[in-house]
């Protein structure tokens, strides 16, 4: 174990040997610990990372040792979860404590985030903007649903009320209109609406590419996510509904089935993902569902489009999530249930 794992360790944060070095497991902590000795350490290597512009880097440990580099260095993003986290954790410690360091990091942050936002609603994945796919509308990984879940609960939970009324308000805005933004973006075909890409223009709105593998498409996966979210709003309009009755439909009408994905040894003993007949295999979705044919494909790091799996070199074939049971709760449990709140 790392020293400065072995060090929280003993001051009673048990922490896993492999885990997510982040804030977010220090979340389900009862309100108490917030104004402990533990969350003081943690709390003060957290903000070594908060980047001048307000948020925080991602896939960076963020609570074992402090960062001591160039602060110039750190690139603040909302992808893999990265910023949303600290911010609620720096209002716990904040409401815990009363300590003008911890208020004064989440004001920086929330205003980090409220900037990033487009006059259209969305938010790219990283800001300040760095002029290439970063800036579209990301849906990628649930990156603005998360921000759209932070700004709401901004703006309507108590954890909040240290805040002005303005600056709450100004979050509520800011949902409403990313829930606009979502909108404007769900794909429509044939005058039906579906579902969405994981990136859209930031611009025309239009679905957009993001790596060479990550081409424009219906997304299976990036979707689901949002359709909660709508399914979320109280009062639901007339457009949020279509909206979600759309989706729901593009989902069933899409499912995989009759194939399982499983792991197989080649002759040179390594292991591949690979899709086998199985009739009795639970519905699967697929990542990208061609724009044009409805029909799944897979792509490799040369951006050509394939239909299996089995066409893809190793490294993307079993290093990216190309199938899954996305939306399986969605359309079996969330759908019927939301659909009997309307009643």
């Amino acid at each position: 174990m790392r020293p400065t794992l072995l060090l929280l360790t003993c001051l009673g944060l048990h922490l896993p040997l492999v885990a997510d070095e982040s804030v977010r497991r220090f979340l389900r902590n009862p309100e108490a610990w917030f104004a402990s000795a533990e969350a003081r350490q943690v709390a003060a290597i957290v903000l070594s990372f908060q980047c001048e512009s307000g948020g925080w880097p991602k896939n960076t440990d963020t609570i074992s040792k402090a960062y001591a580099g160039d602060r110039t260095k750190l690139m603040p993003t909302f992808d893999n979860k990265a910023t949303v986290d600290e911010l609620r954790f720096m209002a716990r410690m904040f409401n815990a404590t009363k300590e003008a360091k911890y208020r004064q990091s989440f004001d920086r942050g929330l205003a980090y985030v409220l900037s990033a936002q487009y006059p259209n609603g969305g938010w790219p994945q990283f800001f300040p903007l760095r002029q290439g796919y970063w800036d579209h509308i990301t849906f990628n990984d649930d990156a603005m649903v998360r921000v759209l879940r932070l700004v709401r609960e901004v703006a309507t939970e108590p954890t909040y009320t240290f805040l002005e009324a303005p600056t709450r308000e100004a979050c509520r805005k800011a949902f409403d209109l990313g829930v606009t933004c979502i909108l404007k973006c769900q794909i429509i075909v044939d005058g039906q609406p579906t579902v969405w890409c994981a990136q859209h223009d930031e611009v025309t709105l239009a679905p957009a590419k993001a790596r060479a593998y990550e081409l424009p498409s219906f997304s299976g996966a990036e979707s689901v996510g949002i359709v909660r979210l709508l399914m979320s709003l109280e009062n639901p309009s007339a457009e949020v509904k279509a909206a979600i009755e759309g989706a729901v439909r593009w989902f069933e009408a899409h499912k995989v089935t009759g194939r399982r994905l499983s792991k197989e040894t080649d002759q040179d003993g390594k292991s591949n993902l690979v899709m086998a007949a199985d009739p009795k295999a639970p519905a699967l979705w697929a990542r990208f569902y061609d724009l044009r044919t409805g029909q799944p494909f897979v792509c490799d790091r040369d951006g050509v489009p394939k239909p299996n799996l089995a066409d893809l070199g190793s490294e993307r074939r079993n290093g990216y999530s190309w199938f899954g049971e996305y939306a399986r709760d969605l359309v079996a449990k969330d759908y019927p249930a939301w659909k009997q709140s309307l009643r």
